[in-house]
């Protein structure tokens, strides 16, 4: 339980770091012309996000959203299409969901975003966390989320030192400290002062129950998939052919994989998206 004081004082933290370096300019961040936040942009962007640096993400999403301007259009691609526009950002599996869920959208929901968190959280490849961002950011609802950045922050001013840290506890403390006013814009700067903590302090989330290395990606199935996906956004390929560009020995593993989860088809002799 954190007592009235050290709330405001921890408030005052994030927000005077929001002031100072807040990333103002993150296009998802930039609200429509009617002052209002388009719900299928942020869940691009979430979606994007997830285990991906902001870096990488902004020239993706730029492109994503001029390919794919909103639910409609985005449902009615092809797969392939939206994995072709999709190639370089990796962990392949978010294209398809995002397709699905624009997919899900329009024929269950009409083409209107659904707004709470129970019925974003049964589209495909949307959690309870990347809907809790949604519901945040796009309509700036008081509803608590975690994700990697805001963790970092808790876990940093009310766990130092401690190990093994739950997310039920972090979630407790996100809960006790929201600023129920202006919960879109306070999400932001917790977000903005993660980011800060992560390149400035050890990492804080080693101490969570949860924190999971990230495996490195050179050399990985990951690479060898996302190599694979590359080659056919462009054409279709024979396998000797992707043996001959791909010489590894898991080839054949890694374009069973692809097949059994949707991601690239077989047409006679030929692999393609």
């Amino acid at each position: 339980m954190i007592d009235e004081l050290n709330t405001r004082q921890f408030r005052d933290i994030v927000w005077a770091h929001y002031q100072q370096k807040g990333r103002h300019d993150l296009p998802w961040r930039a609200h429509e012309v009617d002052g209002g936040f388009d719900a299928y942009k942020i869940m691009v962007s979430e979606v994007m996000l997830q285990q991906t640096q902001v870096a990488r993400v902004i020239p993706k999403y730029y492109e994503f959203i001029k390919q794919f301007s909103d639910v409609s259009v985005l449902a009615m691609a092809m797969q392939g299409e939206v994995l072709k526009v999709w190639s370089g950002l990796g962990y392949n599996r978010r294209a398809k969901f995002l397709h699905l869920a624009a997919k899900e959208i329009v024929d269950h929901y009409g083409g209107t975003f659904p707004s709470t968190i129970k019925e974003q959280s049964s589209l495909p490849g949307i959690g309870i966390n990347t809907a809790g961002a949604i519901c945040v950011y796009a309509f700036n609802q008081p509803v608590v989320f975690i994700e990697t950045n805001i963790r970092s922050v808790f876990i940093h001013h009310f766990f130092a030192g401690q190990a093994n840290v739950t997310d039920q506890q972090i979630l407790e403390m996100v809960q006790q400290t929201l600023d129920e006013k202006q919960p879109r814009e306070w999400y932001w700067a917790l977000m903005d002062y993660g980011s800060y903590l992560k390149q400035t302090v050890p990492n804080p989330n080693k101490q969570s129950r949860h924190y999971i290395k990230q495996s490195k990606f050179q050399g990985s199935r990951r690479q060898l998939r996302g190599q694979v996906l590359r080659l056919l956004s462009d054409h279709p390929y024979p396998k000797a052919v992707l043996q001959d560009a791909i010489d590894d020995e898991r080839l054949p593993l890694v374009l069973s994989e692809l097949l059994d989860e949707n991601l690239i088809q077989r047409r006679g002799s030929q692999y393609c998206l």
